[in-house]
């Protein structure tokens, strides 16, 4: 029996010809699915498309477009089990790196194709879905320094390039990172924390490997103390992403855990999903196993916690029970 599947398609994705990415979506997928096409626009986003899809009892849900539009589909079905296929179309394409899966429209058709599963974790951030990671200072900074006219003129340079003019208004800031088991007060520039993450995602690469249904989350704390260690920083955490290995700095720690609770003096602008969604207090908790994605499978190494050396480091522990 054919497969069906709603197709969730963003036309003002990335930078190429969407008409002849549509067709090309089609044209590998339709001899085996049937595709029921709808397209996002600026009143209707991937996320009422996908709500409706759900609602109407649809089989499978594919979403094409950038980081925001296969976010936005993917929180719409949560805990739903009706599997998501991505095709990634964005300018970083950060979703489907995280995930281990080609950015291709072939590679990425070829996956939803084969239709393996599997279930991986999400998470809530202020009640609101989180895919990939949210982060605190630094990269919020940055996320909204490079705008769409740059993105689109630029690609993945625009955030290079943001984050270079972000540097030379490096602040720091004081930061009480709360878990099941402990209170954590330091001083930091960036703070992230990932549910999944690709290795251009430099300031969520404390730990190295990001395991993305370990029912845990991974947060970094990223604390230079000038501008010239930001960018020492900066490039150690690029530089052991790449090598899979964990980081090795004083001013870079890491740990895990099921949530965190985020406060900061003074208050932090705050991305999440690649999306400004305002400033800290913040409350992040995972959702272990609550999206079904068609993806490869992927082994990960567990990383260990570290902290040690983090400026104006106190670490309470708490008592068993609160």
């Amino acid at each position: 029996m054919k497969r069906s599947a709603c197709l969730i398609f963003n036309p003002v994705a990335g930078q190429g010809d969407s008409e002849q990415e549509l067709n090309q979506i089609r044209a590998l997928l339709e001899p085996e699915i049937d595709l029921d096409v709808y397209f996002t626009t600026e009143e209707i986003g991937a996320d009422k498309l996908a709500q409706e899809a759900v609602a109407r009892g649809v089989d499978e849900i594919i979403a094409s477009g950038g980081d925001g539009t296969l976010s936005a589909a993917a929180a719409a079905v949560v805990n739903t089990g009706i599997p998501l296929g991505i095709i990634s179309r964005g300018t970083a394409n950060a979703f489907a790196t995280a995930l281990g899966i080609a950015d291709t429209i072939e590679a990425a058709c070829e996956n939803i194709l084969q239709g393996a599963t599997r279930n991986v974790d999400i998470a809530y951030c202020n009640d609101l879905p989180m895919v990939l990671l949210v982060g605190v200072g630094f990269e919020a900074e940055t996320v909204e320094k490079a705008d769409r006219e740059a993105k689109n003129r630029f690609g993945i340079m625009a955030y290079v390039l943001a984050g270079l003019q972000q540097l030379r208004e490096l602040e720091s800031f004081d930061v009480e990172i709360e878990t099941e088991d402990k209170i954590i007060k330091t001083t930091a520039a960036a703070v992230t924390v990932a549910n999944a993450a690709p290795p251009t995602s430099v300031l969520a690469q404390g730990p190295a490997g990001i395991i993305y249904d370990d029912g845990l989350l991974d947060l970094t704390i990223v604390a230079p103390v000038n501008k010239a260690g930001a960018i020492a920083a900066t490039y150690h955490l690029f530089q052991t992403a790449s090598a899979g290995h964990p980081v090795e700095r004083d001013d870079i720690g890491y740990l895990r855990a099921k949530q965190f609770k985020i406060t900061t003096e003074p208050p932090q602008k705050v991305v999440l999903d690649g999306e400004i969604i305002g400033t800290t207090p913040i409350e992040v908790k995972c959702v272990p196993g609550g999206l079904t994605l068609f993806v490869p499978q992927v082994e990960e190494e567990v990383p260990v916690e570290k902290l040690d050396g983090l400026p104006n480091l106190v670490i309470e522990m708490k008592e068993s029970g609160d």
